[in-house]
């Protein structure tokens, strides 16, 4: 399996639609990245990840507005269209497994929830559970 990662912001508020009876939320993600060129001068080179959530969970769709930066995992997924002048094009998606919100440009990013399609495991202990001395090391 491939897996790929993109950290960054939201260009439009995401789409909820439903297919065949199930739930997608589409969006796409920039990245911007900077360096400098063969002369030294700063450049931006922004690359656009279209996205598709396939999931039940769209409680995260609200919160997924233009400008929110969100980390998002999932597969790879390469798409073919026809131009406008009758040549096949190519854009590389993301079929999205999870996704985090880290934050708009508005508030400086702090970590606030996190979504994604397994199901959630409930036999993990909370803090208050744990019992053992916390100076005791296991070895």
């Amino acid at each position: 399996m491939i897996k790929m990662q993109v950290i960054g912001n939201l260009g439009k508020d995401c789409v909820t639609n439903t297919v065949n009876g199930k739930n997608v939320i589409n969006f796409n993600v920039a990245h911007t990245e900077k360096f400098k060129d063969a002369q030294g001068n700063q450049k931006d080179k922004t690359i656009w990840v279209e996205c598709a959530y396939w999931t039940d969970r769209t409680g995260i769709a609200p919160y997924l507005k233009k400008g929110q930066q969100v980390h998002v995992d999932g597969v790879p997924d390469l798409r073919t269209y026809t131009k406008t002048d009758g040549t096949i094009g190519a854009s590389l998606a993301l079929r999205v497994l999870s996704v985090q919100l880290l934050g708009s440009k508005a508030d400086g990013g702090g970590v606030s929830n996190s979504y994604t399609s397994a199901p959630a495991s409930n036999n993990v202990p909370s803090a208050s559970d744990i019992t053992e001395p916390v100076d005791d090391l296991p070895f």
